[in-house]
């Protein structure tokens, strides 16, 4: 594969790529080792997921073999993924429906990142994604738990967690979201056990890190 050298920059890596699924998998083994070169191994799990749908919704909506890049840069707190590409099409969530495969990857750039956004460039465009690195990242780490439990809990029961007992019913839809998460990776065809490791890992990395 050409182009994906790892530069020796430690704030800027650019990584061009052919828009190809073979491709999106080296794509995201470069950007892990780019990640761990810079010592942030912790970011590692989420970059991969953004890399892929960044780099997958090329090959699907520019068009197999198409010429991009993906620019990796640190930038304190957060760490910033661009995908750059010919086309001039810039995504938008209002325009993605629910069934469409391009709005959920958007919905889960959204839903895992920081910020996002896309815009023209002179060559086509940029679609950009920034992630928390450190404590920034727990944060948003406990914040998108913490909403995404009250959102769990409401569409299961119909009520607010509210009152007496909150914290505890938390808990409880803690496992229970766990366990559908679980029934979810079995029904794609995936190994639970293999899902909760490689979230043990990612735990354990980041209470490390911290």
């Amino acid at each position: 594969m050409r182009g994906y050298e790892v530069t020796e920059s430690r704030l800027r890596c650019v990584l061009p790529f052919e828009a190809a699924p073979a491709e999106v998998r080296l794509l995201r083994r470069a950007t892990a080792k780019q990640l761990i070169r810079w010592g942030m191994s912790a970011a590692v799990g989420e970059a991969e997921l953004l890399v892929s749908e960044l780099a997958t919704n090329v090959v699907k909506h520019v068009g197999k073999g198409t010429s991009a890049t993906l620019i990796l840069e640190w930038r304190g707190e957060r760490l910033r993924l661009e995908v750059h590409d010919k086309s001039r099409a810039v995504p938008s969530l209002s325009l993605a429906g629910c069934g469409e495969e391009c709005g959920r990857g958007l919905h889960l750039v959204a839903a895992v990142a920081v910020a996002w956004g896309a815009s023209l460039t002179t060559a086509g465009k940029a679609v950009w994604c920034e992630i928390a690195t450190g404590e920034g990242r727990v944060c948003r780490r406990l914040q998108r738990a913490a909403e995404a439990l009250e959102q769990y809990e409401g569409a299961r029961d119909g009520i607010a967690l509210q009152g007496t007992g909150h914290g505890v019913r938390l808990q409880e839809s803690a496992v229970e979201l766990i366990a559908d998460l679980l029934h979810w990776a079995a029904a794609g065809g995936h190994d639970p056990d293999d899902v909760l490791d490689r979230a043990q890992m990612h735990f354990e990395a980041e209470a490390h890190a911290a």
